[in-house]
């Protein structure tokens, strides 16, 4: 998920050698696509194809709606817009949206693996999980975080998405 960080934008500095990412976009966007999934069965039932299409329309959204408040938000600091900053706000951003791709591709590939719409939906949101639980664990590790601050970020976005899977099963029953 390469990604342009700014200074003072909360991210860890960049190190040499080390690709740029913003882990904070791909963290929202794991848990927005656990959301979308979660969400989906409250409705009653869905396809694999419209959950694959809702899940990669909404980090294009969410993605499109972050990029206009980030920019939106430095007008009123009072920096006129160029379209360079548009494109690194805009490349900034996108890690909101290449994490709903991984959960995209679990429901495209559940049929492979014979599992059903009930089972397609757990093994997406399995897959939306490990991913916020990966990339917060990465994120502190790259930030020099200690052992203990690095297990303390997994188990706090742990927890998040735990709440996500309670409220599927809350919804559900």
């Amino acid at each position: 998920m390469p990604s342009v960080l700014t200074p003072g934008s909360g991210a860890a500095e960049h190190r040499p050698g080390q690709p740029r990412t913003d882990y904070a976009g791909a963290i929202y966007g794991a848990l927005l696509a656990a959301s979308v999934i979660a969400g989906t069965g409250a409705v009653g039932p869905f396809s694999r194809l419209g959950l694959v299409l809702f899940l990669l329309v909404t980090g294009v959204v969410f993605w499109a709606a972050h990029v206009y408040a980030r920019l939106a938000g430095d007008r009123a600091h009072g920096q006129r817009l160029s379209w360079n900053e548009v494109r690194h706000v805009a490349g900034h951003e996108w890690p909101v949206v290449q994490a709903a791709v991984p959960p995209a591709i679990a429901v495209a590939i559940s049929p492979l693996l014979g599992l059903g719409l009930a089972g397609t939906a757990w093994f997406a949101l399995g897959v939306a999980l490990f991913e916020q639980v990966m990339w917060s664990t990465v994120a502190a590790v790259r930030a020099g975080a200690s052992r203990r601050l690095v297990v303390v970020s997994g188990l706090v976005n742990l927890a998040l998405g735990l709440v996500i899977v309670v409220a599927k099963t809350t919804i559900h029953h």
